[in-house]
């Protein structure tokens, strides 16, 4: 019923693409505007049954340290993988296309990835890059705390890892499932299975009655090629009183490792009452220079992301600190009525983002999340369909990481629809790391322009007014000439070419998302 609902949408966009043909001097997206009743319109094409590889072109990893990687690859199961040119350390596993070993020496390596299943067959390359650096591509995955805040479980965990690969969320390039706040011991806690030793005789710190096995659980996600986060505070206690790492950074960062972690979100919290009122540059950076040291010493990677809400202009230093990305405001959760001026803010520090390095927005927020000032059971999001579209493309177009932070245990069609299509993951994931620039229109329109590896150009229209409005992007807007195809990136449809403009109606406080690429070869 959906598939039959999605192709009659498509085909009537095409034919008011064609009947509007004259308004936008070459092609025009059909009209897609829906009101305040709108309801949600899923746009994204069901995967075909034949292979697609999805994923980053780079990925980065440390000479001698564990490898894991599940490839993305939509398409109906069975599909058997093979790899041409990769590294005698690794393997693969052909019923899964899992990669595991020791990571190789210093280098680069590109291998060929080829899936066949009975439909047919796809091939993409991949670049490994034994180095330094790590996250060459924003960081996917999920995080529990919009959806679970306090509630979180080790069951939690394990079922949102299976539906990270039941959803197709792995499929398009999710790996990363990660714990928030609330799996350690509090000194008191409304939850008695919360409350106990912060640490054992020898120092280590104590996970509460609700996460038995950490060990246990790391294995269980690694199992399925994903990876697993962890998140602590450098004070002592964390934002919701549980303890901290305050004395214990390196022990607690040797814990992790031992334990499997391969994330670790380190939130400022209690530090401040270590910091004073007056805090030097100096002061912002001491907590995470120290913990960023410890986390390049240990024999595991250890993906490392600061959280303490862009004080201090942290984009301008957290790759100095061996930071790989950075919160750059306030919880989200608190703001989703202005996810677009979050957006712009964090495109005029744009310059700031890079491979290895990238400003992070916060976390995706829609489906069924809670409400962040009760720290509230999961609810079905009021964020009209449209916004929706348009926070995914912000968050795309801006090269953001992409955590997504709502119930995984109440994924709907459409939430999957917004999260998981491989075109527009592809915009953010893209290996030349650039961050949008933004052009405005007017007060309510304004484009945001990203340009990619291959020399096209990634580009949204938006309108955060309350009524449908036409928006244009010019080719001199563009930094463009001469004819240019252009490719409907939510609907996944070729649009037609111009040699001028690219033209459509968005719908409110939504977004036209298009690829324009220059059609002279």
């Amino acid at each position: 019923m959906m598939k039959t609902k999605l192709i009659s949408h498509l085909s009537a966009c095409l034919i008011i693409a064609l009947l509007n043909f004259s308004l936008i001097s070459g092609t025009c997206l059909g009209n897609v505007t829906r009101g305040n009743d709108e309801t949600n319109e899923i746009l994204t094409p069901a995967p075909k049954p034949e292979p697609r590889l999805n994923g980053p072109l780079v990925y980065g990893c440390r000479p001698g340290h564990p490898f894991l990687y599940r490839i993305p690859c939509q398409g109906d199961r069975p599909v058997q993988f093979k790899i041409k040119g990769l590294p005698k350390e690794l393997q693969v596993d052909q019923a899964t296309g899992i990669i595991s070993g020791i990571a190789p020496k210093k280098g680069e390596y590109e291998i060929s990835i080829t899936a066949k299943n009975s439909e047919g067959k796809d091939t993409r390359k991949l670049k490994i890059i034994a180095g330094d650096r790590l996250a060459l591509t924003p960081p996917m995955g999920w995080n529990h705390w919009y959806a679970h805040y306090d509630r979180i479980t080790d069951r939690m965990m394990r079922q949102a890892a299976d539906v990270m690969i039941s959803s197709g969320m792995a499929e398009v390039g999710y790996q990363y499932v990660n714990i928030d706040d609330c799996w350690m011991n509090a000194q008191k806690n409304n939850d008695e299975l919360r409350v106990g030793p912060l640490r054992d005789d020898k120092g280590n710190i104590v996970p509460n009655k609700h996460f038995p096995d950490m060990k246990g659980l790391t294995e269980y996600i690694h199992g399925k090629g994903l990876k697993a986060g962890i998140y602590t505070s450098p004070g002592p206690r964390t934002c919701g009183g549980f303890a901290g790492a305050w004395q214990h950074e390196e022990q607690d960062a040797r814990q992790f490792a031992e334990w499997g972690f391969d994330f670790l979100k380190y939130d400022w919290c209690s530090y401040g009452e270590l910091a004073g009122e007056k805090v030097t540059l100096e002061g912002y950076q001491k907590p995470y220079k120290k913990m960023g040291t410890i986390l390049k010493s240990m024999d595991r990677d250890i993906v490392f992301n600061l959280c303490q809400y862009g004080m201090g202009d942290v984009w301008k230093w957290g790759g100095d600190v061996d930071a790989h990305c950075w919160r750059t405001g306030g919880d989200l959760g608190f703001e989703l009525d202005r996810i677009f001026d979050v957006a712009l803010k964090n495109a005029e520090i744009g310059q700031y983002n890079k491979p290895g390095e990238w400003n992070d927005p916060d976390y995706i927020q829609i489906g069924w999340i809670g409400n962040a000032n009760k720290m509230g059971i999961p609810e079905l999001t009021p964020m009209p369909p449209s916004m929706q579209y348009a926070y995914m493309s912000l968050w795309c177009l801006l090269a953001s990481p992409l955590i997504y932070s709502g119930d995984m245990s109440k994924l709907d069609d459409f939430t999957i629809n917004v999260l998981c299509n491989p075109e527009v993951i592809e915009v953010d994931q893209d290996p030349l790391g650039k961050c949008g620039r933004v052009l405005n229109i007017n007060k309510d329109c304004f484009l945001m322009i990203k340009d990619l590896a291959d020399g096209s150009k990634a580009v949204g229209l938006f309108n955060r007014g309350k009524n449908p409005l036409e928006v244009s992007a010019g080719w001199n807007q563009l930094n463009i000439s001469g004819k240019h195809s252009v490719r409907d990136l939510w609907r996944q449809i070729d649009l037609g070419t111009s040699e001028d403009k690219f033209s459509a109606i968005v719908p409110a406080q939504g977004v036209v998302m298009v690829r324009i690429i220059n059609s002279i070869k």
